[in-house]
């Protein structure tokens, strides 16, 4: 059960990523198997070429290339018989491996037919080409016959992509009665590496594995790569183009009929006979086409990129050059769900932060970063020879982060703006991050707890209209929640003018306690933006009382399954009420437990002995003036003078029983007062701390028209216990203009 509730617990806490990584991998492969991003991994395949260095120039090849000069010098086009009879008698002279003719020569081409026709019968390392399939570039072309006869033709055969870029190479493919014909670049291979002693060898012919010296060959499937239902017809194989951007050693016609080539220049090499001159319009587009601002596509004449297949056979024979491998599909799958995964794991596990969303820029960077190692990798891998997708993972990595954005928004902002109202972030975000935050229970956690009370707001809404006491109080919470906010408190519940504050629940930090007595601190300090905005409604001021307790509590969701709150319970928050209806406006009570915690970089102005109700013992309670430290805020002192009345004031009083009036009322008189403070004389003593109702009396009869005067007992004389200081808590402005009126009377 336990493992249960842990792995619950797990699979909860990461419900975005299980979510969204799958959801978004699932789309991708989708589209992928839907051919929709085959044009954008071909893209980036093509960038991955142009991005790769230059290498040497392959010396094994040599192409004879018949330019524009050269057609332009021989008047007309095709090439005479007699002509080509010459060019290949003069290059067979100087003994090369193989001599590959990319020029159609299916009927005769007059004059000159018959030494033709005898160079071809006396050369057999002589290929000649057919074409096999007709397309869109031509229709199919018969092999020259003397060299059908042979067995000394190869197919010239392209493989054009959608975009019209060639980027796979044919190696055999079977004619209309399905006899298969190998490529000219085959053939030439082939013969070249016959001369070293390698042949080609089969390793499975079901699956039509071969093995060619160092190299192995595997056929194009219809779905490799980037690839979407390509056609695979032949035996095809990823074009690793090496040598099209430096090209090959090219001798022009004229220079090889005139002898103005070196000697031995194509001795034990290859030969490839073939158009460059742009009037025959023998070219294709490579991956290197890639075209520029207001230029158009670089093309490459038919005979070059056959000369580039001919070199990627030959280092991979010979040199064990890797061709370009692909991943099975399963394994493309997988390593787009896994990118999934990297971005909505990087998006999940900063998404919060004390419980508020975040925007992180980290978390930008981080799938930035991502993004580049993912292609950075996928290039390196290209330069080893494996072509792996880019496009759908890069895509994946974006779109999980999107997605778990998306859902992150889309579940928790309607509901925080619901229960943040009534709840902090933090316990909004402990509900939703957790299995079982909306569960009921609890656990015990040590906490200092912060009560608050307004002074003087009861009797001022008394006087008020309703909608004007609305509007205090109002103003008064937000600016008390603002500031509770800034101190990471939580907001356990607002009672009327009340206020109950949570420091560690549902987050514990170390620092509670002192940022409990700081928050505290500041609020005073925010009364004065409260009573300003009392004075601009011509009210009178506004005082707070404040007491903190701290001790282990029973923290958590608390209720019924109709009705439930995350809460607090204990003695601890009991006593921090108790220690809150102690203090009198503008004061910080706190206990000898917080004290503790806090330590010594707290302003202790006094220490008092009280006795709240269910305590056997009296306890010490301190009043806070300032703390230091990183927070270095203090409470002004305010100095009370006091001023001896010229004539006393018969004053009349109740001690009040916690929120109840006492039943017996005893007489006194106001000797002396100040802006907020009394000294009385009284017949009966009175006990310390004590909150008293008073009225003004005139004639030992109560003044009529004038309100009630809270005040709690700040002070006994030691002289004589009928002898008291008070605190004004709470007093009607007429009252107060009263005793402002006989206090400066007495004093002038």
């Amino acid at each position: 059960m336990i493992m249960w509730a842990k792995l619950r617990q797990q699979l909860w806490q990461w419900r975005g990523v299980l979510i969204a990584a799958p959801s978004v991998a699932a789309l991708l492969i989708g589209l992928r198997s839907a051919g929709l991003l085959q044009g954008l991994e071909l893209a980036a395949l093509d960038q991955f070429f142009r991005l790769r260095s230059k290498e040497s120039v392959d010396s094994r090849i040599v192409i004879v290339g018949i330019n524009e000069a050269d057609i332009q010098k021989a008047g007309h086009w095709p090439l005479s018989d007699a002509k080509l009879a010459k060019l290949l008698e003069t290059l067979k002279q100087q003994q090369p491996r193989a001599i590959g003719l990319d020029l159609y020569r299916d009927l005769p081409v007059e004059p000159g037919h018959q030494e033709l026709i005898k160079v071809f019968a006396s050369t057999p390392n002589l290929i000649g080409i057919q074409k096999v399939v007709g397309n869109s570039y031509g229709l199919a072309v018969n092999p020259p016959p003397t060299l059908s006869k042979f067995g000394q033709v190869g197919a010239n055969d392209f493989v054009v992509d959608t975009d019209g870029k060639i980027r796979r190479s044919l190696l055999t493919l079977k004619d209309k009665s399905g006899k298969t014909i190998p490529s000219l670049a085959t053939r030439l291979a082939l013969t070249y590496l016959e001369t070293k002693g390698i042949k080609l060898e089969i390793i499975d012919e079901t699956k039509q594995k071969y093995k060619l010296g160092k190299a192995t060959f595997t056929p194009f499937n219809a779905h490799d790569g980037g690839y979407f239902f390509a056609d695979a017809g032949g035996y095809q194989i990823l074009s690793n183009f090496r040598n099209l951007r430096q090209g090959f050693r090219t001798l022009s016609m004229t220079d090889v009929l005139q002898g103005r080539v070196p000697v031995n220049s194509v001795r034990d090499r290859i030969v490839l006979i073939g158009v460059t001159g742009e009037s025959v319009r023998d070219s294709f587009y490579t991956p290197y086409s890639s075209r520029q601002v207001s230029q158009a596509a670089t093309s490459f004449a038919g005979v070059e990129i056959h000369a580039d297949v001919v070199s990627q056979i030959l280092s991979a024979a010979l040199e064990g050059r890797p061709l370009i491998k692909v991943w099975s599909e399963p394994m493309e799958w997988l390593w787009i769900f896994g990118w999934a995964v990297v971005g909505a794991t990087l998006s999940w596990i900063r998404r919060y932060r004390d419980g508020v969303t975040q925007r992180s820029p980290l978390t930008v960077v981080s799938i930035f970063f991502a993004g580049g190692g993912l292609v950075y990798g996928n290039y390196l891998a290209f330069l080893q020879g494996w072509w792996i997708p880019v496009v759908p993972p890069v895509l994946a990595l974006a779109g999980s982060t999107i997605a778990i954005s998306s859902y992150v928004a889309y579940t928790a902002t309607g509901m925080r703006q619901t229960f943040g109202r009534y709840l902090t972030d933090e316990v909004v975000a402990n509900l939703l991050e957790t299995p079982e935050g909306l569960q009921l229970g609890g656990e015990k956690r040590k906490v200092t707890i912060l009560m608050s009370d307004l002074r003087g707001f009861s009797a001022l809404s008394e006087r008020v209209s309703s909608e004007t006491a609305v509007e205090v109080i109002n103003f008064y919470l937000e600016v008390m929640t603002e500031v509770i906010s800034d101190y990471h408190g939580t907001i356990n519940e607002i009672m009327g003018d009340g206020i109950l504050v949570m420091f560690g629940a549902p987050i514990a930090r170390e620092d509670d306690s002192q940022r409990a007595i700081a928050c505290a601190i500041a609020m005073q300090l925010a009364m004065d933006k409260v009573n300003n905005k009392a004075q601009q409604m011509n009210l009178p001021s506004l005082d707070m009382g404040i007491g903190i307790n701290t001790g282990e509590v029973l923290v958590g969701n608390i209720g019924s399954k109709k009705r439930a709150k995350y809460t607090v319970m204990g003695s601890p928050v009991n006593l921090a009420a108790r220690i809150e209806s102690y203090t009198v406006g503008g004061q910080i009570l706190v206990s000898k437990d917080t004290l503790k915690e806090v330590g010594s970089i707290v302003r202790v102005d006094e220490t008092l002995q009280i006795q709240p109700k269910g305590f056997q013992e009296p306890i010490t309670v301190y009043e806070i003036g300032g703390i230091g430290g990183e927070f270095n805020l203090f409470v002004p002192k305010k100095e009370e003078v006091l001023v001896v009345l010229s004539q006393a004031i018969p004053v009349q009083y109740t001690v009040l029983q916690g929120k109840y009036m006492g039943e017996k009322v005893f007489q006194g008189t106001l000797v002396k007062l100040s802006t907020g403070s009394a000294q009385i004389c009284s017949e009966y003593p009175v006990e310390l701390l004590s909150n008293l109702k008073m009225n003004l009396v005139t004639g030992m009869e109560k003044a009529r028209g004038l309100g009630d005067i809270y005040a709690k007992v700040v002070e006994i004389s030691a002289d004589s216990p009928t002898n008291f200081c008070v605190r004004f808590t709470g007093i009607p402005a007429e009252v107060a203009a009263l005793l402002y009126y006989l206090r400066d009377s007495s004093s002038n």
